[in-house]
């Protein structure tokens, strides 16, 4: 028997043992069942603790695993832990208070501490906590981006790319991040807009002549006026552009101008791409400072003067600025030039600049040698690929086709970082080749290891490659690295394509954008068939969570106040693809909802012994509660099986609340109490049946009560709910419902009228009539069983009553200024019930002299009569209630 008190910490101790030990969640190899596979978002490993807001998300998936196991599916559900790349790094780097290039420690060394680190937290933090909440993973699927099989995965990616001609290596302008002093990817570039200035500074012609720039009605001789937010790179100016049809610099194409302060000079060209209406119109070329600069660069084979170091900052090219960082460079550049009078205007600008996505550092475009993987050349084939995966909510889809569209780089997947996955390559010292490792031997790290024997050209001297993959070149892999890509193929050819990828919606443009260009490019084919977005879990004021900012909830503190099924409760509660607010309430809902659950089931069990298992002759009520049972059953399904689960959620929790404990229990009371036994057992059977299909649909959203109550009631110790499968839809009967939702109705009057005259819901009713249209005669018997009426007629037409006023409350403010002297013969007039009947009647009566209005009445209580008898009347469109005072 289930216990009074719920008791969610022994109850989710308990089964969280009981499933480990009997491997409830294990995929099994050897099935034929259909399976459904998730490649699960391994959750990155570097950070101590994750908030509710990694709670939610990997919650609603979860739900997704449990719905298809439930369904007869085998549920392929690994788990993986993100340790790999500069977000593990960058953790060490400040715990530790070490940097990139710290003589105290060597690149092993720090990849040791790196290592030591992540399996800390995720043995500590990660893991426990999805074991706290119920997470349904196949723990034996287990994987590390960081481990010897992510790392050959990783690897042998790319020596498939580059044996197919889709990487390369390149001496070119590339996205910088001065603060980790590394190469990005597009991908890793965000838009952040910023208050700048635009600097309108003097460049004096070399050339003789009279050329006049005019500006602010001021004419200036052999001189030109550019505006630009970037006067630091000043020292890396290589020419200057105009639009060949502006009109006000004709004749400038082809001369020279003198850059302030260095004084170098630079030829003056026109391109067509200039805006003639920004700034004056005449654009400096510096290298490099945005993306048109490269094209520009590229395009009309200008000079190369890179001022700008990886560190941030400036080099030799920048002369007394060198040493500087580009803040503080241009704050002194800014103040020379104002002192020499070539700064002639500052105005204020709204500015996008890309930015490091993980520090916000503005990048900077600086010339190195970067490996990169071709995806410019087939952005069209990545947009139908992304066609032929379902995308839910499908306007993400868009998003994905946006980001195609707009992409201008190459993947640049080598990192200038010590913790990462080595790029297998060697070069050779006698010719230059790019050597590869044999893929027996990977996973390699060439700064240890060797290549087997010589170069085509005979030397045996080798350079390693010091570089590292982008974090992305791995979790762009997980599908193969799940399914066992180039390892098992009889299992990679089963699983893969996988059934669903869930995952953020920020991440759109690297790990749902990057899995799907792998997946072309090895296999042909798309990663999985359904994409399931979600949102952040937000702080109670819409913000980010953010160790920094103090806003974070951590899961481990709602669990211990309330329990894992109340926080999961909550975690189903967020539209897919929205960010989700925490509330406290919002889990204490839950956790309410969860208790009803147990005491609606410690009813049921009270009352279910010996309650049979085969149908009975049901009465209408029954038949109307399996209908509704069906009906959410097939309402649930339609939700699910298109990642709507707030609304299938929703459906199951109303259906139980509303129509199954406030209505359906009350109903059956007096069955299960009386002496009908025919009755009694149709009532045990109904509500037995109606129980576990709501404990099954509850099921996926709070697994450990559920499967508490399942077993007390419904099956032996060594079954699972989990593995049960849904109950299909049992009944369809539309008269039943029709009837049973007229009676609920009914019932719902009569308790707001017992709720309003200050009666207990149970309080006996000695005569109620019901007048209606509609044939109720099978439902009589449970309407009068759940309120205690005595007696309950039913009736065609509409009541005959009278109504008597029984006092009259006359209004006292009105009166008086009116009647003044009078105001006693006015009262006594109005608090006569058969005048005060005429005045309400006709709203305004005269009598003996006075004029007797609506409004001097305050209040008029009445009584109302049937047959003699005090009755009070309720009406309803269906039907009208007369009940017996």
């Amino acid at each position: 028997m289930l216990p009074k008190t719920y008791e969610p910490k022994e109850i989710e101790k308990k089964w969280r043992k009981i499933w480990e030990e009997k491997q409830i969640y294990k995929f099994d190899e050897t099935s034929d069942k259909p399976i459904y596979s998730i490649d699960t978002p391994p959750p990155y490993a570097s950070a101590d603790h994750l908030h509710v807001g990694h709670a939610m998300h990997y919650s609603q998936f979860e739900f997704m695993a449990r719905y298809y196991r439930m369904l007869g599916y085998n549920v392929f559900f690994p788990i993986g832990f993100d340790d790999n790349g500069l977000p593990t790094e960058r953790y060490v780097e400040k715990k530790y208070e070490i940097m990139k290039g710290d003589m105290r420690m060597s690149k092993q060394e720090f990849r040791k501490l790196c290592l030591k680190e992540v399996e800390r937290i995720e043995e500590e933090n990660i893991k426990p906590l999805f074991v706290e909440l119920g997470f349904s993973c196949d723990w034996d699927l287990l994987y590390r981006t960081i481990d010897p099989w992510c790392q050959r995965v990783a690897q042998l990616s790319f020596i498939d790319l580059y044996k197919k001609g889709h990487v390369y290596r390149s001496n070119e302008p590339t996205l910088w991040c001065t603060h980790h002093q590394t190469a990005l990817a597009q991908a890793e570039v965000e838009d952040l807009e910023r208050e700048t200035k635009l600097n309108y500074i003097y460049f004096d012609l070399d050339a003789e002549g009279d050329f006049y720039f005019n500006f602010n009605n001021e004419k200036v001789k052999n001189k030109i006026l550019i505006a630009t937010t970037r006067p630091e790179l000043l020292c890396s100016c290589v020419g200057i552009f105009v639009h060949p049809y502006d009109e006000r610099y004709k004749g400038l194409v082809g001369k020279n101008a003198i850059v302030p302060l260095f004084g170098h000079k630079v030829p003056i060209m026109a391109d067509e791409l200039v805006e003639r209406e920004f700034g004056t119109g005449i654009v400096m070329i510096c290298t490099f400072g945005d993306t048109a600069d490269i094209e520009w660069y590229r395009k009309h084979k200008l000079p190369l003067r890179i001022s700008v170091r990886e560190d941030g900052t400036l080099n030799e090219v920048a002369g007394k600025y060198e040493g500087l960082s580009v803040k503080g460079a241009k704050e002194k550049i800014i103040d020379d030039l104002k002192e020499k009078k070539i700064l002639i205007n500052q105005e204020s600008l709204t500015q996008v600049v890309g930015v490091c996505w993980r520090c916000e550092t503005p990048v900077e475009f600086i010339v190195t040698e970067q490996w990169f993987i071709k995806i410019l050349n087939i952005k069209n084939e990545l947009i139908e690929q992304g066609r032929k995966i379902n995308w839910y909510p499908e306007f993400y889809r868009v998003r994905y086709e946006n980001w195609v569209e707009n992409l201008n780089w190459d993947w640049c997947i080598s990192r200038q970082r010590y913790y990462g996955i080595p790029i297998p390559v060697w070069y050779c010292r006698g010719c230059g080749k790019v050597i590869l490792p044999k893929e027996e031997d990977l996973p390699v790290d060439p700064e240890i290891d060797s290549p087997a024997g010589k170069c085509s050209c005979s030397s045996s001297g080798f350079t390693p490659e010091e570089d590292v993959f982008d974090t992305w070149m791995t979790s762009s892999m997980t599908p193969e690295i799940a399914c066992g890509w180039k390892e098992d193929d009889a299992k990679f050819r089963r699983i893969f394509p996988m059934s669903m990828r869930p995952q953020a919606h920020d991440i759109i443009r690297t790990w749902a954008f990057y899995t799907i260009l792998k997946a072309y490019l090895h296999e042909d084919d798309v990663p999985w068939r359904d994409v399931m977005m979600s949102g952040h879990g937000l702080d109670s004021k819409g913000k980010k969570m953010s160790k920094s900012k103090g806003n974070v909830v951590l899961p481990h503190r709602m669990v211990g106040q309330y329990s894992a099924d109340a926080l999961r409760y909550w975690a189903a509660s967020v539209t897919l693809g929205d960010d989700l607010p925490f509330q406290e309430k919002d889990i204490k809902t839950g956790h309410l909802m969860l208790n009803k659950l147990w005491n609606a089931s410690r009813f049921v069990e009270m009352h279910s012994k010996d309650a049979p298992k085969e149908k009975q002759e049901l009465r209408s009520v029954d038949r109307w509660i399996l209908t509704r049972l069906s009906e959410v059953i097939s309402q649930y399904h339609e939700h699910f099986r298109v990642y709507r689960i707030t609304k299938a959620k929703k459906v199951v929790a109303q259906f139980f609340k509303h129509d199954f404990c406030d209505f359906y229990l009350e109903l059956i009371k007096y069955r299960l109490y009386g002496d009908d036994e025919e009755s009694k057992r149709a009532a045990q059977y109904t509500a037995c049946t109606s129980l576990s299909g709501i404990l099954k649909l509850f099921a996926p959203f709070a697994p450990f009560i559920t499967e508490e109550i399942h077993h007390s009631l419904f099956k032996n110790e060594d079954e699972s709910i989990h593995l049960c499968k849904f109950p299909e839809p049992i009944m369809k009967d539309a008269e039943s419902v029709k009837l049973g939702e007229l009676a609920k109705n009914i019932i719902y009057e009569i308790r707001k009228w017992k709720s309003d005259n200050g009666m207990a819901l149970n309080a006996k009713l000695d005569v109620v009539r019901i007048y209606t249209e509609n044939n109720i005669g099978a439902v009589v018997d449970d309407i009068s069983g759940a309120m205690n009426i005595s007696r309950l007629d039913v009736m065609a037409g509409k009541p005959e009553v009278e109504e008597k006023i029984v006092n009259v409350t006359p209004n006292f403010g009105l009166i008086g200024p009116e009647f003044g002297k009078d105001t006693n013969k006015a009262v006594l007039m109005i608090k006569d019930p058969k005048i005060a009947d005429e005045i309400e009647r006709k709203g305004i009566v005269k009598r003996d002299g006075f004029t007797l209005k609506r409004e001097y009445i305050f209040k008029l209580e009445k009584e109302i009569l049937s047959k003699g008898e005090r009755v009070d009347i309720v009406e309803n469109p269906e039907f009208t209630l007369e009940i017996e005072i």
